[in-house]
């Protein structure tokens, strides 16, 4: 049943968990983005659900990066990084990529993309990018990256981020 419009506070913003609870009723895909540490070489990366094509001339694709990331600064010091598209089996593979600190390609199996990068077993899809941009937007960054190879890698449905939880498409 609609609740009818949020009013905004005195400040002129909006209730957080407001505009949490009704931007969950879109669905979004889940992606890992990784690369090889360009300090010690070890696999890193984090999980996205802001992943979108920007442009097909230049080929370009964006996702967005908490400030507070403590992967983001190890996955962009790579010259290529690699998103990975996640299947819907892959929900633990997600939430290993959103932890904070520890291995988080532990028990992974991975091959290298043709950049070097690892490309997740199982994962839908991958691309080979460099960055272009990154454009402060609030407590995100929006990154912008150019795509210099992709291909699909694994047959199945998505996984799929909606109203807090994590599913399949049917």
């Amino acid at each position: 049943m609609p609740t009818g419009p949020t009013p905004q506070s005195a400040n002129g913003h909006l209730d957080s968990r407001r505009f949490r609870q009704v931007l969950g009723r879109f669905a979004t895909g889940v992606v890992a983005i990784t690369a090889l540490d360009s300090h010690d070489g070890r696999p890193c990366g984090l999980a996205a659900n802001s992943f979108t094509s920007v442009s097909l001339d230049p080929p370009l694709v964006a996702f967005c990066v908490a400030h507070t990331s403590t992967s983001w600064p190890r996955v962009r010091g790579a010259r290529v990084v690699t998103v990975n598209v996640l299947a819907e089996h892959q929900q633990e593979v997600c939430a290993q990529m959103a932890s904070r600190g520890g291995d988080k390609f532990a028990g992974l199996e991975w091959t290298g993309s043709p950049g070097g990068n690892p490309v997740l077993e199982g994962a839908l899809a991958w691309l080979d990018c460099v960055v272009e941009a990154e454009h402060p937007a609030g407590d995100h960054n929006i990154v912008v990256a150019r795509v210099l190879q992709l291909d699909t890698h694994a047959d199945g449905g998505p996984l799929v981020f909606f109203q807090g939880g994590y599913g399949g498409f049917r």
